[in-house]
C-alpha cells in the first residue's frame, strides 16, 4: 500500500497554513502563530470528550491533529462552550508571556484551516459536536 497522500508532503503542507494563519493574524513570527494556533486547538479541546475530540482529530492534517491531541488529560471535564469574546481571552490566556493573538484569533485560525481540511467531512464532523461547536469554527 502507497503513502497516503496526507502524509506525503505534510512538513509542506504544515508550513502553508501557519503562513495563511500567521497573514490573517498579522504576526510576526511563525512560532507566535504556532502558539496561536496551538491555544485555539486547546481551548475548543477543552469543550469536547475524548471521543468528541478523537473524532474532531480525524478530519485534521497530520501535524494539526497531533497539536490536538498533544497533553491531553484524559482526566479533563468538558466545558461548556462560552461566548467569542471569552473564548477568544482563554486563547490569550496560554502561554500568556509568549502569546500574541489578536482578539480575531479564532476566526483567523477558522479561516487557515478551512482551506486545508475537506470541508464536508468537517462540517460533518463538527454539526455533530456540542452546541457551540459549529460557531467557533465559523470563520
Amino acid at each position: 500500500m502507497p503513502m497516503p497522500s496526507e502524509y506525503q508532503h505534510v512538513g509542506d503542507d504544515f508550513e502553508r497554513f501557519l503562513a495563511e494563519a500567521r497573514e490573517r493574524a498579522d504576526l510576526a513570527t511563525r512560532n507566535q502563530t504556532w502558539t496561536m494556533v496551538d491555544a485555539v486547538l486547546r481551548v475548543f479541546r477543552r469543550r469536547l470528550t475524548i471521543g468528541q475530540g478523537l473524532r474532531f482529530a480525524e478530519v485534521l492534517p497530520p501535524v494539526l491533529r497531533a497539536m490536538f491531541v498533544m497533553d491531553w488529560s484524559a482526566e479533563a471535564a468538558a466545558l461548556p462552550f462560552a461566548s467569542r469574546e471569552a473564548l477568544t481571552r482563554e486563547v490569550q490566556a496560554v502561554r500568556p508571556h509568549h502569546n500574541f493573538a489578536p482578539d480575531t484569533a479564532i476566526g483567523c485560525v477558522a479561516a487557515a484551516l478551512a482551506g486545508h481540511v475537506d470541508r464536508a467531512r468537517f462540517a460533518a464532523v463538527v454539526a455533530d459536536l456540542p452546541e457551540g461547536a459549529r460557531d467557533f469554527w465559523a470563520a
